[in-house]
């Protein structure tokens, strides 16, 4: 059986899966490999089932002269950690889990809408404190979401569906800006020309595009300058597609109204002055965070890897 291995702990389901039809060193460890790992890896194993944060870089992938490993079977949608045109140079098929992260991925987009929003996270901390001295009507007065305009940067298959839960769902008008045109967005929604059209536009901007060079600071000065001062940013893409620094700018100067981050731009880093303001709601890359989501996941991985190695071309291959 070819060798393979995956580089951090999997729900059970998907390991048992992956030792039907592979030799499986299942690593241990919850960190990302290093580049001795990963080098290792690609002269030793004949398929990795790679995670966020495996850094398969040109620099990694070119250092192993001959490599033995003919896949990298990435656990996840999106795959800016691995250098996709050096993997294919070396030989090396790379293939993603799209679709099986689209709702779950969505769902936490809500989440921080919702909590930075109505100010949850904020309000959690005052009762745990033991400060909350009980109900008034002017306490914790937050931004209503019903009825608003959401705008999403990026609208493929989570985009539409968090387009879909702000319009069905919360009744929100919705505007989106996107590289090309799309015909069918699911709801009745606006594209826009421009990002700052969009920003300037809406009560909540969400950021949902895939990483990579190509959208790396896709949200900086200009676009955060172009939002309301109460208006709110949400980003559930990949931390580097918001410029962290000039995010901090905004709220520090008051520019926007809040923000509502589950991925950093130097994760797990999260700035001191991000982690100092109540109007900004942090979570730890929460997106696909369900047992029955990072089984489909899994599973979709190694339906990857089965079928290049039955000699088929994978179903998501990238």
């Amino acid at each position: 059986m070819p060798r393979l291995l995956i580089t951090r702990p999997l729900p059970d389901r998907v390991i048992a899966a992956a030792r039907e039809s592979f030799e499986v060193t299942a690593r241990p460890l919850t960190t990302p490999l290093d580049r001795n790992e990963m080098r290792a890896a690609l002269a030793e194993q004949d398929a990795i089932l790679a995670t966020l944060g495996d850094a398969f870089s040109r620099e990694v992938l070119q250092a192993v002269a001959e490599p033995r490993c003919r896949i990298l079977a990435n656990f996840g949608v999106g795959y800016n950690h691995i250098d996709v045109d050096a993997a294919r140079a070396a030989g090396i098929v790379v293939t993603n889990t799209p679709g099986a992260v689209t709702d779950a991925t969505a769902d936490i987009a809500m989440t921080l809408i919702l909590m930075t929003a109505r100010r949850a996270g904020e309000g959690e901390r005052l009762v745990r404190s033991g400060q909350w001295q009980g109900w008034h009507p002017t306490q914790m007065l937050g931004l209503h979401v019903s009825g608003k305009k959401v705008g999403i940067i990026g609208m493929g298959r989570i985009g539409k569906a968090i387009a879909r839960r702000c319009h069905f769902g919360f009744g929100m008008e919705v505007s989106f800006f996107n590289r090309s045109a799309v015909a069918d967005p699911g709801v009745p929604a606006q594209q826009m020309e421009t990002l700052a059209e969009l920003a300037a536009s809406v009560d909540i901007v969400v950021v949902a595009v895939p990483g990579g060079s190509a959208t790396r600071h896709l949200v900086g000065a200009q676009v955060l300058g172009a939002m309301q001062p109460h208006a709110i940013l949400v980003n559930i893409a990949r931390g580097d597609v918001v410029d962290e620094a000039a995010l901090i700018a905004a709220l520090e100067s008051g520019r926007i109204g809040g923000a509502g981050l589950d991925v950093y731009e130097h994760e797990p880093v999260v700035p001191a002055a991000l982690r100092g303001w109540e109007n900004v709601t942090l979570l730890p890359h929460l997106g696909t965070a369900a047992l029955e989501v990072r089984e489909a996941m899994g599973l979709m991985a190694v339906e990857n890897l089965r079928a290049f190695f039955a000699g088929q071309v994978p179903p998501n291959r990238v």
